[in-house]
């Protein structure tokens, strides 16, 4: 079944001059994949990986050009015009993706960059952009455990801390307390779920909890000591910003874990950075 705004892997079944038709099945018969986008050397028979959307005819078209984003995924895309139906932003392709007007939470501008879903309208059966979140997520029950890692998005800003998108399923919080590095909309991560709440609210860790998120840590210091020789210029009195553009972990968890290693005798913890310890 083809997957209109999503990557397909079809066969050539028809060499043109102005590129090759793709097997669609029957709901859609051959697909075009122009001949700027056919790799060299494709003969019949061959299948191939290509995204599949609507040209600027409201055709049926594949590309190996790659969008900035799939249907069910979320992006920060920049607006590159408006007109009176809504905002057109930049996705990678050719032919730019629609926001209507209707699925803005306010008037976007041209210029600006902003996060959007994309999806399929139902009515249309156009691929198209909103900001309307809420539309799309905790639609179904949060099925995660705690301490489960999951994929993230981050979505919004608010006086608690960072709104992110969990596998483009649900909203989940990454509190202040919680956070560390540079954190912005759009940025995509890894993240650990904290707690779920009765209300089915979700808080997010950004370091797995407990004795795990120090036990990793702690073998990555020490394969980063025997790569640079014994001696790294990190310790306890080392700012936030450098331990965590060292290890991406936060200088509490950092302290935790050297002081570990220090107490098994492993490291030696100088005024100017740790080095193993040779005896």
């Amino acid at each position: 079944m083809i997957k209109i705004g999503q990557y397909n892997t079809l066969e050539v079944v028809k060499l043109v001059d102005f590129g090759v038709f793709l097997d669609g099945g029957e709901d859609f018969g051959n697909i075009l994949l122009p001949k700027n986008s056919v790799p060299a050397g494709t003969q019949l028979g061959d299948e191939l990986k290509v995204f599949i959307y609507f040209d600027s005819e409201d055709d049926i078209i594949a590309t190996t050009e790659e969008p900035l984003a799939q249907v069910g995924e979320f992006a920060m895309l920049r607006v590159v015009g408006v007109t009176n139906i809504g905002a057109f932003v930049d996705w990678g392709l050719r032919k730019d993706l629609l926001v209507p007007f209707s699925e803005q939470r306010r008037r976007l501008e041209e210029g600006e960059n902003v996060m959007l879903r994309v999806y399929t309208d139902k009515a249309s059966g156009r691929i198209v952009g909103s900001t309307k979140f809420n539309r799309f997520l905790d639609l179904t029950p949060a099925n995660y455990k705690v301490g489960q890692e999951v994929k993230v998005v981050i979505a919004e800003v608010t006086d608690l801390g960072y709104k992110a998108v969990i596998e483009g399923e649900h909203w989940g919080l990454i509190f202040k307390t919680e956070s560390f590095g540079k954190l912005f909309i759009g940025k995509k991560l890894k993240a650990y779920i904290k707690e779920i709440r009765p209300d089915g609210k979700i808080s997010l860790s950004l370091q797995k909890a407990g004795r795990g998120k120090v036990d990793d840590l702690a073998d990555k210091i020490l394969t980063s000591l025997e790569r640079k020789g014994g001696f790294m210029p990190l310790s306890d009195k080392s700012s936030p910003q450098e331990i965590f553009e060292a290890f991406r972990t936060s200088k509490a968890t950092f302290k935790k874990t050297i002081g570990g290693l220090y107490k098994k005798g492993l490291i030696v913890i100088d005024r100017d950075g740790i080095r193993l310890n040779d005896n």
